[in-house]
């Protein structure tokens, strides 16, 4: 497996200033893949004194010089898809089927934002009182820095880059430490496809926070999208205050998947498998919470044991698996815990709860007897655990699952009328109606509440890096 383990700074690969490196592990044995570069303070400075000094040249290209790049780039990563799946497997330690989806998914921001480059909108119009015509614009925010997590490499960066590099934005992308290799894939992938020197520039600090603090303060950067926790979320948000930059969170979730009277339970099973199951568990939008009505509670639990037996755990290049390991052993351990504090709580084991000893794996669990309020119904357990709640009540159910600072994504299964009311009654950004899936590049993805700010994705996600001007003029 070749890939690129230094910074990427004004087009060129380089090491970091100090030649310092940190080490790339595979979950799923522990062993090291690569030494990656860590980048100084200076780099970091570097990175955005790129990205200045490349923004008025990117910014006046035609929106159909930056399409065309972007859509060579879609085409490069279609034709090297399993490379980039290989690639996320060893790094993040995911199934190779959920590695192959996000592949497939990430390289579609590409090709979605070339089209979306090209339909940036304006306006045109007489002002009311007939004294001016009122011209709106939207131009380029200017320098963006972009902070993505470890669970989804390559979706996170290109859900970002792709709309940023759309609206003729240069870019700093800082990955997560723990899976910077895939995003120097991409990254080489834009440079390939076209991408000047200085629009696209990748730095891996250590530690993150002074670094990324150090960027945010400079005059040149307007722009900083972040997914990650909301915990972090908030310091950021406190630092982009001082010289006001804008933001885009995509923060913490605590997916309520509520299962209503009446409910296909096979239907509802199978969509709790994709919103539970699917990348692991590692996910913002994973159900963490299901609120199952107790006139099918009995069966929808006996019928997700079954599925959670069927499931095939251990390392990612085996791909006859479908769930990976999780990305480090401390996840890991996280995950653990969480399901002896719930057994302590009163909850019960009926599936999995033991970690695996060698490699960051942990089993399908499934608890029951949970209690809203409890550990598991408060923290996002981001493992392949499935917390029951047994609920007598629907209007209970929607109390319950709006009990929380989050609201990102939400599911209701049930009979569609009676689950459309429902839906529309969840605080959550979005919401899946007999559905266990609902990422696409084509819908506005976000939350609401402490989840964050802004939207990703479709027509929306371009206008987070854009600003509007208005201009008079005489009629």
């Amino acid at each position: 497996m070749t890939h690129r383990s230094e910074l990427f700074i004004d087009g060129v690969w380089r090491s970091g200033g100090d030649g310092a490196t940190f080490p790339v592990i595979d979950p799923s044995d522990g062993s090291t893949i690569a030494e990656f570069a860590i980048a100084t303070i200076d780099d970091c400075t570097a990175a955005v004194e790129a990205a200045e000094a490349a923004l008025p040249a990117w910014a006046a290209t035609s929106p159909r010089e930056r399409s065309e790049i972007l859509r060579r780039a879609f085409d490069i990563l279609t034709e090297e898809k399993e490379t980039l799946t290989e690639l996320m497997v060893r790094e993040n330690g995911k199934s190779w089927p959920d590695a192959a989806a996000e592949a497939g998914y990430a390289t579609e921001f590409f090709r979605w934002f070339a089209e979306e480059a090209v339909r940036i909108p304006g306006d045109f119009r007489l002002s009311p009182n007939g004294d001016k015509r009122i011209i709106v614009t939207r131009e380029p925010i200017g320098v963006s820095l972009l902070v993505t997590p470890w669970n989804f490499p390559a979706a996170m960066a290109t859900r970002k880059l792709a709309p940023a590099l759309a609206a003729g934005c240069t870019t700093i992308l800082k990955p997560a430490s723990e899976t910077p290799l895939t995003a120097a894939y991409v990254v080489d992938v834009l440079a390939r496809a076209g991408v000047p020197d200085g629009v696209v520039n990748l730095v891996t600090p250590a530690p993150t926070g002074p670094a990324v603090a150090h960027m945010m303060q400079h005059p040149a950067v307007r722009k900083m999208s972040f997914t990650g926790s909301t915990e972090v979320g908030r310091v950021l948000l406190h630092e982009a205050a001082d010289t006001v930059v804008s933001t885009s969170m995509e923060l913490g979730g605590n997916a309520p998947f509520l299962v209503l009277p009446g409910a296909d339970v096979e239907e509802a099973v199978a969509g709790a498998m994709l919103a539970k199951m699917r990348n692991g568990g590692s996910a913002c939008t994973a159900a963490n919470r299901f609120y199952v009505h107790s006139s099918v509670h009995d069966e929808f639990v006996a019928a997700l044991d079954a599925a959670l037996g069927e499931v095939r755990w251990g390392p990612g290049l085996d791909r006859e698996n479908t769930l990976g390991a999780l990305v480090s052993t401390t996840e890991r351990d996280k995950v653990a815990d969480l399901v002896v504090a719930a057994e302590a709580e009163g909850a019960r084991v009926v599936r999995g709860g033991t970690a695996s000893t060698a490699g960051a794996f942990y089993p399908p669990t499934l608890v029951v007897d949970v209690a809203h309020g409890s550990s598991l119904t408060r923290t996002e357990i981001f493992g392949p655990v499935a917390a029951v709640v047994r609920v007598d009540d629907v209007d209970e159910m929607v109390r319950m699952a709006n009990d929380t600072i989050y609201g990102l994504i939400a599911y209701v299964f049930g009979e569609e009328a009676l689950a459309l009311r429902t839906a529309l009654r969840l605080e959550a950004g979005m919401v899946g109606v007999n559905r266990g899936v609902l990422s696409d590049p084509a819908a506005p993805f976000g939350g609401v509440k402490q989840s964050g700010l802004g939207r990703e994705g479709s027509s929306e996600g371009i206008l987070e890096y854009l600003e509007e001007k208005y201009i008079g003029i005489a009629p």
